[in-house]
C-alpha cells in the first residue's frame, strides 16, 4: 500500500471556551478578597468602570436582600438602557435570580476535553468560538472588539507563584484533615482553631461554643483532646502549665513532682524554693532539674509560625430564622462590589478618536466593562442558589445543630437547582456562611452517607457513628459488644453497614477492642 499525503477539508462542532467564560469560572471561585482585589484592578485598566459611591443598599429596600426561602424567582431584571450609567446592582435585586439560560457559569468544564462529536451531542449545536454563556448579545450591543483581553495564567508574576512560609493555622488545618474524618468533628476542630491566639494558646468559652453549635461539652473536649496531640506540641492549651504539661508528657516525663510543680508556678516566679520543695516532695538537687527541664520548654509553640495578616472571615451569606420560622438566605451586600458603567462618557468620546485602533479600543473597553457587571450578578445568583438549597436540605442542622448533619453531596444540590456538579463545587471553594451557630464554609455542609438496610433510606455518617458510641457506653461488664453484635444491632435498625466499617468507626471515636473492654471493666469491678 502507498504511502501519499493528501489534504482534506472537515466540518466538526466542538465547544470552545472563549477568554470570557474562561474568567467567569475564575470569578465564581475566588473568595471576598480575591474579588475585591481583581475589582480593584480593572478599575485602574478600565477608564469606562467607576465605583459606585452611594450608599443605596444593594437589591432594593430590604438592606440588599437579595432573596428568601419563599420566594426565589419573578420577573426578570431587564438591563438598563444605554441612555445611562449602568450600576452593577441593576442587576441583582430581591425578586429575581436572573434568567438561567443566560449563565456563563453552568457548563461542565471538567469534560471540555471530549471528542468534539461527544461534546456537540451534550452541549446542543455551538459552534467555536460562540459557547452558549448569554454573553454573545452583550458584546454585539456594546460594539465591542471581540474582548482580546488576555485571561491567562501568565497575568500572574513569578512572585505570586513563590511558596510562602506556613502558618499556624495551615499546619494545624493540615493535621485536622489527616487525622479526623467526621463532619462533626472536624467542624468542631476548625472551630477551634479559629479560637486560637498568635501563641497558640486557646482563647475563648468552651461551653459558650458547645451552645452554638448544638453539640455537648463533653464531645467539645474529646475534640479538643484530640487537637492537642497535635504538632508543635503544647499548641490549643488553655494556660502555661497546661501547655508545659502538655510538652512534658510527650516526653513522658510528667510524674506527680513535676505536676504539683506546674500546679504552683506562681511559687516558681516567686522562687520560693523552700515551698514548692515541701509540695512537691523533692529535694533541693531534684527541684533544681525539674526547673531546668522547664525552662527547656516552649512556652508559645505557635510563635515560631510565619503569622498571617489577621483578617477576619467576612462571609459571603447571611442565614437566620424570622419569626414565622422561615429561613432568610441572603448575600452580604457590603461585600458586592458596585461597579458603574460610564456608556454616557463612551459616547461622549467615541466620536472624538482619531483612529481605527482608538475606536477598538474604546468598543473594547465598553464591552469588557460590561461584560464584568454582568458576570459578577451571575456569580452572586449562582452563590444564592447553591447557599439557598444548602439551607433547604441541612435545615436540621440550623434547627438542632451539628449532630443533625443529613447526608449530602454536591450533585443533591446541583439536581435541585438545575446546575453542573461542577459549578457547585466551584461555588462551596473559599464561600463563607454566617448562621445564628457560627461562620461555616459552604463545603462542611457536604457529608458521607451510609445506605439504609431497605435500600432506600441514608444515614449519616456522624449519626452511625453516635449510634455506635451509645450503644458502647450502655454496655454493662458481663455484656461487652463485639463489632458483630454491633452490627446485628445497627442492621435491625435499618443500617446497612459492614464489620470493617464498624471498626474503623469505633477507632474513629478512640473506642478500645471488646477484648480490652472487657478487661478494663473487670479490673474496675474487682
Amino acid at each position: 500500500m502507498a504511502i501519499s499525503q493528501r489534504l482534506d477539508l472537515r466540518q466538526a462542532q466542538s465547544l470552545v471556551m472563549t477568554p470570557q467564560l474562561q474568567q467567569a469560572i475564575k470569578l465564581l471561585e475566588l473568595s471576598n478578597q480575591e474579588l475585591t482585589a481583581y475589582v480593584e484592578q480593572e478599575l485602574e485598566q478600565n477608564p469606562l468602570l467607576e465605583r459606585g459611591e452611594d450608599e443605596r443598599a444593594v437589591g432594593g429596600e430590604e438592606g440588599g436582600r437579595l432573596a428568601s426561602m419563599e420566594a426565589m424567582a419573578s420577573e426578570p431584571v431587564e438591563a438598563p438602557g444605554n441612555d445611562r450609567v449602568v450600576d452593577s446592582s441593576d442587576y441583582v435585586q430581591s425578586e429575581t435570580m436572573g434568567d438561567e439560560r443566560q449563565s456563563p457559569l453552568d457548563t461542565d468544564y471538567d469534560n471540555l476535553y471530549n471528542t468534539a462529536e461527544d461534546r456537540s451531542a451534550e452541549r446542543g449545536t455551538e459552534t467555536a468560538g460562540a459557547a452558549d454563556s448569554g454573553f454573545g448579545d452583550a458584546w454585539t450591543t456594546a460594539g465591542g472588539g471581540g474582548g482580546r483581553t488576555d485571561f491567562s495564567d501568565s497575568e500572574f508574576g513569578i512572585e505570586q507563584t513563590l511558596s510562602k512560609p506556613e502558618t499556624l493555622r495551615e499546619h494545624l488545618e493540615r493535621q485536622l484533615y489527616l487525622d479526623i474524618h467526621e463532619p462533626t468533628e472536624r467542624i468542631i476542630g476548625l472551630q477551634l482553631i479559629d479560637m486560637l491566639d498568635d501563641a497558640g494558646y486557646l482563647v475563648g468559652d468552651l461551653p459558650s461554643l458547645a451552645e452554638r453549635l448544638g453539640t455537648t461539652i463533653e464531645q467539645i473536649e474529646a475534640v479538643l483532646k484530640r487537637l492537642q496531640q497535635f504538632d508543635p506540641c503544647g499548641v490549643f492549651a488553655r494556660s502555661l502549665a497546661e501547655c508545659l504539661a502538655l510538652q512534658l508528657k510527650e516526653r513522658n516525663r510528667l510524674d506527680p513532682a513535676m505536676q504539683a510543680l506546674l500546679d504552683n508556678l506562681e511559687l516558681l516566679a516567686k522562687h520560693d524554693r523552700h515551698q514548692l520543695m515541701k509540695l512537691c516532695g523533692i529535694d533541693a538537687e531534684d527541684l533544681a532539674d525539674m526547673v531546668s527541664e522547664i525552662r527547656a520548654l516552649n512556652p508559645k509553640p505557635g510563635a515560631s509560625f510565619e503569622q498571617a495578616d489577621v483578617q477576619a472571615i467576612v462571609p459571603d451569606i447571611m442565614v437566620w430564622r424570622r419569626q414565622d420560622g422561615s429561613w432568610s438566605v441572603e448575600l452580604n451586600a457590603e461585600q458586592l462590589p458596585r461597579l458603574l458603567v460610564n456608556q454616557q462618557y463612551h459616547a461622549r468620546v467615541l466620536p472624538k478618536a482619531q483612529s481605527k485602533a482608538e475606536k477598538d479600543y474604546l468598543n473594547e473597553r465598553l464591552a469588557t466593562a460590561n461584560w464584568l457587571v454582568k458576570t459578577l450578578h451571575q456569580r452572586a445568583t449562582t452563590i444564592l442558589k447553591v447557599a439557598t438549597e444548602i439551607v433547604r436540605q441541612q435545615e436540621a442542622f440550623f434547627l438542632n445543630g451539628v449532630q443533625h448533619l443529613k447526608p449530602l453531596i454536591r450533585r443533591d444540590i446541583a439536581e435541585a437547582i438545575g446546575m453542573h456538579e461542577s459549578t457547585v463545587s466551584r461555588v462551596t471553594t473559599n464561600k463563607f456562611m454566617a448562621t445564628q451557630r457560627g461562620v461555616f464554609e459552604l463545603r462542611y455542609f457536604f457529608t458521607a452517607a451510609i445506605q439504609g438496610s431497605d435500600g432506600q433510606a441514608a444515614h449519616s455518617a456522624e449519626a452511625v457513628r453516635q449510634r455506635i458510641k451509645e450503644l458502647i457506653d450502655a454496655e454493662g461488664p458481663a455484656d461487652i459488644l463485639s463489632d458483630d453484635r454491633l452490627v446485628t444491632i445497627l442492621q435491625g435498625q435499618g443500617v446497612d453497614i459492614a464489620r470493617r466499617t464498624v471498626a474503623k468507626y469505633r477507632e474513629s471515636l478512640r473506642i478500645s477492642s471488646s477484648v480490652q473492654r472487657r478487661r478494663e471493666k473487670a479490673l474496675r469491678s474487682a
